[in-house]
């Protein structure tokens, strides 16, 4: 709960709360959770705000409501691992290297084509926008914005360019497994900064509407990520 601003609505906290207690195992698998009159007791809220954050939960594949059993904690199989907060609680429970290197899996199917759908499809203003994280990037390198931040609008906003309404939806999950992978690539490679001209090169491509040079840079990139990940990983595969 402390990682929400204080302006989080109380239902957003629950969820935030409960959420990470069952992710991390403070529940069992299947076993029964704490009944709305528990609930409401112990996390000090109302009957309708305890319910909310349960259906939210519920929706995400964490719990379920069971005849005669009441609601209890689905088994992990269960879970939807595209949600981004499911994806962070995962993630930040126990990391791991195998889930990281599924994700990256996910992201390699999907970030290629979508950029070069970007130059194919890409408006000016959205090729603005991957262009405007690129020279983000750059003022990162000079100690001036944030480099964790630039890198992710570079991939979110080659996302958008795409045109596709589902790649586009994709950009939050992103967004949750850059923050945990580029720390894990950057540490790996012995530097604190992505190599902004393997971007540039992605952006160039996209601006000069030659897709199938965007799709092969950015599938480099990915290429690179998923290499230093497996050897973080000592080459194992995921369990």
């Amino acid at each position: 709960m402390n990682r929400l601003p204080r302006s989080a609505s109380l239902t957003r906290r629950i969820v935030e709360s409960l959420g990470e207690a069952i992710v991390t195992g403070h529940y069992g698998p299947e076993q029964a959770f704490p009944t709305e009159a528990e609930l409401c007791v112990q996390l000090r809220a109302s009957r309708s705000i305890v319910r909310e954050a349960v259906k939210m939960l519920t929706a995400k594949g964490l719990l379920s409501a069971r005849p005669k059993r009441g609601t209890i904690i689905e088994p992990e199989t269960n879970w939807n691992l595209l949600d981004p907060d499911v994806l962070r609680w995962l993630l930040e429970r126990k990391f791991s290297i195998g889930l990281l290197l599924e994700f990256t899996q996910v992201r390699l199917a999907v970030e290629p084509m979508a950029a070069m759908l970007a130059a194919q499809r890409g408006d000016a203003e959205a090729i603005a926008r991957i262009e405007a994280a690129i020279e983000r990037m750059r003022a990162a390198e000079l100690g001036e914005g944030d480099a964790l931040e630039s890198d992710i609008a570079f991939h979110v906003a080659v996302l958008e360019a795409s045109g596709n309404r589902f790649y586009s939806r994709l950009r939050d999950l992103v967004d949750t497994a850059l923050r945990i992978s580029i720390g894990v690539t950057n540490r790996s490679k012995g530097v604190d900064l992505a190599s902004v001209e393997d971007h540039a090169r992605v952006y160039e491509a996209i601006a000069s509407g030659d897709g199938e040079r965007a799709k092969s840079a950015m599938r480099g990139l990915l290429d690179e990520v998923t290499a230093l990940i497996e050897s973080t990983a000592g080459g194992s595969q995921p369990d």
